[in-house]
């Protein structure tokens, strides 16, 4: 293994995604950034692949952008590779989970962010650090930390740059829970395990539709998939027989 590099691991139904560059508290470095979309292109279509975690080495999340790289992030504007993997993160298909310990600063709070949930040990720590630098956050990750936290604390935190604790991340909407660090292993078995039982149809649609992404033709397709694909009739059946369903539908390759 390189100093610097994403690590990926299948293990059932959950792939996990590690953010390794212990040198600088797994700070992206402009290859990593380029990684990531690569490895989600090749672990969504995956059948075997319920759901995603994205963490980092050790005892840090991720402390931002290598700052070695930030010429080249700062020339491209918001058409940067970092906002590219954010972006590409939030549309993965399946359901995301960040699991947060120790910094999630910056480029590290874009990347958690754009999952679709947070799950965070009671001693981590999260900033937003552009005006501290001199920098503009790039318009679709400001939107989106906006979305999840609201304008005020959206603001605050890029108005500030201020270090925030795992107790405020939680009253804002930035994580959705917070654990001691001894409870996050298990917790995370339990949320994926849970996630992998239900109707992966139900699950792509409600992220879709959550995420702002299904226009009323998404939404009927949807709609018509839940009667063509049986999902439906095999939730029904589970529920009467008293028994764990078994959902089998998967999304077409390309879709």
């Amino acid at each position: 293994m390189s100093d610097a590099e994403l690590t990926v691991e299948v293990t059932g139904p959950v792939a996990t995604v590690v953010i390794h560059n212990p040198a600088r508290r797994n700070a992206m470095t402009a290859t990593m950034w380029r990684q990531l979309p690569e490895l989600l292109d090749r672990l969504e279509p995956d059948p075997d692949v319920r759901a995603l975690v994205l963490t980092g080495a050790g005892d840090a999340f991720c402390a931002g952008a290598d700052l070695g790289d930030l010429a080249e992030l700062l020339d491209a504007g918001d058409a940067s590779i970092a906002v590219a993997a954010e972006e590409r993160l939030a549309r993965f298909a399946k359901p995301t989970i960040a699991a947060i310990r120790g910094a999630c600063v910056g480029g590290g709070a874009q990347l958690a962010v754009a999952c679709d949930l947070r799950i965070s040990t009671d001693d981590a720590r999260f900033g937003v650090p552009p005006a501290r630098l001199g920098l503009v956050y790039p318009a679709p990750t400001t939107r989106r930390l906006a979305r999840l936290v609201g304008p005020s604390a959206a603001k605050h935190l890029l108005f500030t740059a201020e270090l925030i604790d795992a107790e405020r991340a939680l009253r804002i909407g930035l994580v959705d829970e917070v654990l001691p660090a001894d409870r996050l292993a298990q917790r995370l078995d339990d949320l994926t395990a849970t996630i992998a039982q239900r109707s992966p149809l139900s699950v792509a649609a409600a992220k879709e539709i959550v995420d702002d992404r299904a226009g009323p033709a998404r939404v009927a397709w949807w709609h018509r998939k839940v009667t063509s694909s049986g999902e439906a009739r095999e939730g029904v059946a589970a529920t009467a027989e008293r028994r764990k369903p078994r959902f089998a539908w998967q999304a077409p390759t390309g879709d």
